[in-house]
Formats: structure tokens, C-alpha cells, sequence
């Protein structure tokens, strides 16, 4: 017999009856009746019901055992009758009645339970994660994990696709965050950098001739904390494209997307079928106030700024006419809320930083309500055509200027769907973005900057860029967005070096500049490049969805928490100076804050 197991724990039947077998793993939990003991042993696989019968020199051992101790257990396999079988476990039919047990490594006190489903705070199980990671419900995120990563894996090799591994050691590149940097022994003073992205690397791949590529990419990227973005590290499924249209990307990810996640979603739920929605940026941002639109939210956000143009109701009117707009939110049904809905709703407009939030109540003979009080009935009724409403229904305001307007739109189209519960149930409505602006002006510096990405081919290519103001250029860039999460961004990629020395230039970067930069890509491409494009669906956040979990770090094996550190291994950690002198690094730290005298 094998000294550890014949079986794991989730393995036996009730035709297994009547065998010796051998199990190990951890003590899961233990109940004294009275002479007997029960102990729930698991392992990775599963749970079974071990019982110690009085009477023997087992129970003494097992009674001195801690929760969390690792055992090996032998014994003969029972069937359980009536009342004792347990139909929430796989082997709740059986149970093992043992004849010797072996303590393998004894547990210490536990900084918190492992069993149950209680709240502990997260740095806590953070610095204890091998512990937290036993927990069923963490322990089944980080397999399902593994799973999707096999599955997307397989789906891309199926689509012809070739995996290959880029650098974690190269140069600095702006690609939105702060670069992690490796100091160079060999080269004092100079320094790799950890890639915030393989995509100038799978671009020279395409340039080397190679046709579809793809790996499980680990990106770094030195950048705050939140529940959805994991700081220091997360995966992406980065793939790229040889002589590909922007359709022909969303042609190989939508039954990539859309079959992984028909594969790991409870049955009954809805899936987009077919084709995903593609929404120019523009129609997004002015529909749902939002370039994530969540498409399980029903409502559509209106422009009715010309309703309030010179009309009586003063404030709306002067936004109008100082070139700002007014936003209609649609809130079917609403109308026999009482009035504490509304209140509610305009607080909590003041608490995210707007003036309120105005409303209009639509009945048979017209609305009510404090602006409808001071608009003209036929402003009101126009009002009411536009939004597509009716007696009953009410609509909320957002008014300002720009970006600043469409986005708060969006929370507050968020907002009204949660409240009267609209927002569509146990589904995953998928849609890609496209047409993003090539460019857009820095309100700091006033000056024309990159909205995207960099490398992306402009709409219309030289010609427009020599042609058109800036401000009105698209590019081949594209996001695609699951129940208002970007899974991933891409783009038809900027081949030419004379588009990319042009494109550059309008956002303020001289040729030199780019020579130094991105020299290495911009000399391959003078020596024949195919038109190429990809993109790079972020795992983690696929995990999350299908897991739905709130928070990203509950999908990720060893996360750092929200402050960037490794509570459990103690990192970042100081080094000693010898290394430092090794390195040729000299520290300038900050100085510590004064402490105030009493």
C-alpha cells in the first residue's frame, strides 16, 4: 500500500465498501459525539468523513489534534445509512472508519479558520495566503483560473496560432505607467525594464515573418491599486496578426471570449450570440456616457440641450447657451416612487460632486416636479418624445460641459438602473469600442497628446494626418468590454515609418526622439513589415467575471495588496549595502516627516 494514499478525498463510493484504504491531507474540522470522533479530512480534491470509534488508542491521538494538522489515515471503507449520509459532499454516501492514523505535521494555532465562510480582513489572509488559499471558496477561484488560462490557450492553437515567449528584460517604453527597472550590473548606471506589455516585441515578430502569435503574457506595470486593476503584475492572452483588418481580430477573439466563457458559466445564463455590437467611441460616450457601456443596462441617455435653450428654467438655459449640454437619463417607471426616490437621488448626486440632480415626472396632463415647473409645456412634452417615455415614467438630468457632462451621465445611468433594478440578471453582454480619437488635447499643457496608443494606425493613415486637424483623426484602435469592464484594448497597428515619424511629430516628439525611443521597431519596419493588429484580453479580469468577485486580487495566487507589498514574503525589502555598492546605486530616500512636539 502506498505509505500516503490510495485514494484522495474526493474518490470514494458506496462501492468502494468494504475496502482498506489509505488517506491523507489536512484535518478540516472535528465533532465529538460522545465517544465518537468525526473528522472532515480534505485535500485538494475533496472531503471525507473519518470516524475514530471509542475505545481504541486512536482517539486519544485524535483528540489532541489541531484543525489544519496534515494526517494520513487508514482504514475500511463504510457505507452510511438514513439520516447520515450527506448529500452536499461527493462521498456524503460513505465514511472511513479508521484503524491507524499518522500525524504528519502538526498545525499551530490558526491566525484565522479556514472552515466556514467568515469576513477576515485582507492584509490579514494576504500575510497568511498559503492559509487563505485552503479556504473551498479561494481555493475553487485559483483553479478555475488555471482552467480558463488552458482553455484560451487551446482556443487560440485551434485558430492557428503559435505560442511564443517575448523578453521580461528590455528597454523603458511609455505605455501609460511607471516602468518596474532592473539596475544592470554589467552596464552601471543603465537599466532594463520589466515590460508593461510584449507589444513592440510581438510586433518585431510579425516583422520576422511569423503569422499568428500568442502567449499567457505576465505584464508589469508600477501603478496604483484598485478592486479592478492588481498593482505590479497581471496576465493578458496578447496575441498579434499578420495581414489582418480590424474585423479579421474581432473575427478570431469573439468565439475565443464567448467560448471560455459559455464553458465556465452556470447554465441558464446569456451570453452574446453571433457578432459582438461595435460602438464608436463617440456614439458611446453620448448613448451610455461611458467608453465600458455596460449593454446590460437598458437605458439610453438622450441630448436635450435644445429643449432648455432659451427656455424658462434659468440655470439649464445658461448652461446651453454657454456651450454646455444637458443630458436626459431615462428612469421608466419611476413616476410612483415617492418623493424620498428623488431625494435620495439628488443627495447622493451632491455627495459625488454635482450641483444635484434635477428630474421630471411625466402624468397625463404633463410633469411635475421643480423644473417642470419653470418649462413650457411643449419644452416638457419634447422632452418626453426624445427620451421615448410616458405617463408614469420619469427622466434625471446631468448638465455641464464636455467630458465632464457624458461621464457623469454614465454614473448617473448607472445609478438609476441599480435603483429600479434593471440591469439585466446572470448575463455577460459583450461589444467592442472602436473609432477612438488618434488624439487628444492635453488640458494641462493645452497641446495636442496620444489619447491610446501610440502605435496605432490612423484612420485615413498619411493623408489625414497631413490633412486633417488632429482632434478629428480616428484610429484602428479598439476595446473590448464585458458588463462595463474593458477586458482588453488593441489596434490595426501603425506599420510605415513614415506614418509613425508623422503621427509622432503632431503629438510633440521630434524624429530624434523617436529614433532613440523606438529605434529598434522603427528600423525593422524599414525593411518590410505586413499590416498587422492584435490585441490582449486581460486574464485576470476574465477570472474576476466568471468568479464574480468584486475584487481582483480574490482570482490571483499571490497578490500584492492595495500598497504594492507582499505581506507574506516582506517585499519590497531593503537591501544590503554591499548589493547596493555591487549595482553602483547610491539611495537619496526621502526625509522623514517632522513629528509634531508636544
Amino acid at each position: 500500500m502506498h505509505p500516503y494514499r490510495t485514494h484522495d478525498c474526493s474518490a470514494l463510493r458506496e462501492e468502494n465498501a468494504g475496502q482498506i484504504v489509505r488517506l491523507s491531507g489536512w484535518v478540516h474540522s472535528k465533532r465529538d459525539h460522545g465517544g465518537l470522533l468525526f473528522i472532515d479530512l480534505r485535500d485538494h480534491y475533496g472531503v471525507t468523513q473519518i470516524v475514530i470509534p471509542a475505545g481504541t488508542d486512536l482517539l486519544e491521538k485524535a483528540e489532541r489534534l489541531r484543525v489544519e494538522s496534515v494526517i494520513t489515515v487508514t482504514g475500511k471503507v463504510v457505507v452510511r445509512h438514513g439520516s447520515q449520509r450527506n448529500p452536499n459532499l461527493p462521498t456524503g454516501d460513505v465514511e472511513v472508519l479508521a484503524d491507524a492514523l499518522e500525524v504528519r505535521s502538526s498545525a499551530e494555532v490558526l491566525p484565522f479558520q479556514v472552515a466556514g465562510n467568515e469576513n477576515y480582513p485582507e492584509d490579514l489572509r494576504l500575510k497568511y495566503r498559503y492559509i487563505d488559499l485552503r479556504r473551498d471558496k479561494m481555493h475553487q477561484n485559483i483553479m478555475l483560473r488555471s482552467k480558463v488560462i488552458t482553455s484560451l490557450r487551446q482556443r487560440m492553437i485551434e485558430q492557428g496560432f503559435t505560442e511564443f515567449q517575448t523578453p521580461i528584460l528590455t528597454a523603458s517604453s511609455p505605455e501609460g505607467a511607471r516602468d518596474f527597472l532592473v539596475p544592470a550590473r554589467l552596464h552601471p548606471g543603465k537599466f532594463y525594464a520589466l515590460p508593461q506589455a510584449p507589444q513592440q516585441f510581438k510586433q518585431l515578430a510579425m516583422v520576422a515573418g511569423f503569422d499568428r502569435y500568442f502567449q499567457i503574457a505576465p505584464c508589469f506595470r508600477d501603478e496604483a491599486s484598485r478592486a479592478d486593476r492588481s498593482p505590479g503584475e497581471f496576465y493578458q492572452l496578447d496575441f498579434e496578426m499578420s495581414f489582418v483588418t480590424q474585423e479579421d481580430v474581432f473575427t478570431v477573439l469573439e468565439p475565443v471570449l464567448a467560448g471560455v466563457f459559455n464553458e465556465f458559466t452556470p447554465e441558464g445564463w446569456k451570453i452574446t450570440d453571433g457578432a459582438f455590437p461595435r460602438i464608436p467611441y463617440a456614439d458611446a460616450m453620448r448613448d451610455y456616457g461611458s467608453d465600458k457601456p455596460d449593454l446590460r443596462n437598458p437605458l439610453i441617455i438622450k441630448d436635450v440641450t435644445d429643449a432648455f435653450r432659451d427656455s424658462g428654467f434659468g440655470l439649464f438655459a445658461k448652461i446651453a447657451a454657454s456651450g454646455g449640454q444637458i443630458r436626459a437619463i431615462p428612469a421608466p417607471a419611476a413616476g410612483d416612487r415617492p418623493r424620498g426616490f428623488f431625494d435620495k437621488l439628488n443627495s447622493w448626486a451632491r455627495e459625488n460632486g454635482a450641483g444635484g440632480l434635477g428630474y421630471i415626472i411625466f402624468e397625463e396632463e404633463g410633469g411635475k416636479g421643480p423644473i417642470a415647473k419653470n418649462l413650457e409645456a411643449d419644452r416638457v412634452e419634447s422632452i418626453r418624445e426624445i427620451c421615448g417615455l410616458k405617463a408614469g415614467d420619469a427622466v434625471f438630468f446631468a448638465a455641464g460641459k464636455g467630458d465632464e457632462v457624458a461621464k457623469f451621465s454614465g454614473v448617473v445611468r448607472t445609478k438609476v438602473a441599480t435603483e429600479l433594478d434593471l440591469i439585466e440578471k446572470n448575463a455577460f453582454r459583450f461589444c467592442w469600442v472602436v473609432d477612438f480619437p488618434m488624439y487628444e488635447l492635453n488640458e494641462e499643457t493645452g497641446k495636442v497628446d496620444f489619447s491610446h496608443n501610440p502605435f496605432s494606425m490612423p484612420q485615413g493613415g498619411l493623408e489625414a494626418l497631413n490633412t486633417q486637424d488632429p482632434l478629428t483623426i480616428n484610429a484602428y484602435q479598439y476595446d473590448i468590454v464585458c458588463n462595463g469592464v474593458e477586458l482588453s484594448s488593441g489596434a490595426i497597428r501603425n506599420h510605415l515609418p513614415e506614418v509613425m515619424l508623422r503621427a509622432f511629430e503632431i503629438a510633440g516628439y521630434g524624429p530624434e526622439v523617436v529614433e532613440e525611443r523606438f529605434g529598434g521597431m522603427l528600423n525593422a519596419f524599414r525593411y518590410g513589415a505586413p499590416p498587422h493588429g492584435g490585441a490582449a484580453p486581460g486574464v485576470d479580469r476574465i477570472v474576476m467575471l466568471l468568479a464574480d468577485e468584486p475584487n481582483i486580487r480574490e482570482v490571483i495566487l499571490f497578490p500584492l495588496n492595495q500598497s504594492g507589498e507582499d505581506l507574506m514574503m516582506e517585499a519590497p525589502a531593503p537591501v544590503e549595502p554591499a548589493r547596493l555598492k555591487e549595482l553602483h546605486l547610491a539611495l537619496d530616500l526621502p526625509k522623514p516627516k517632522p513629528t509634531a512636539s508636544k
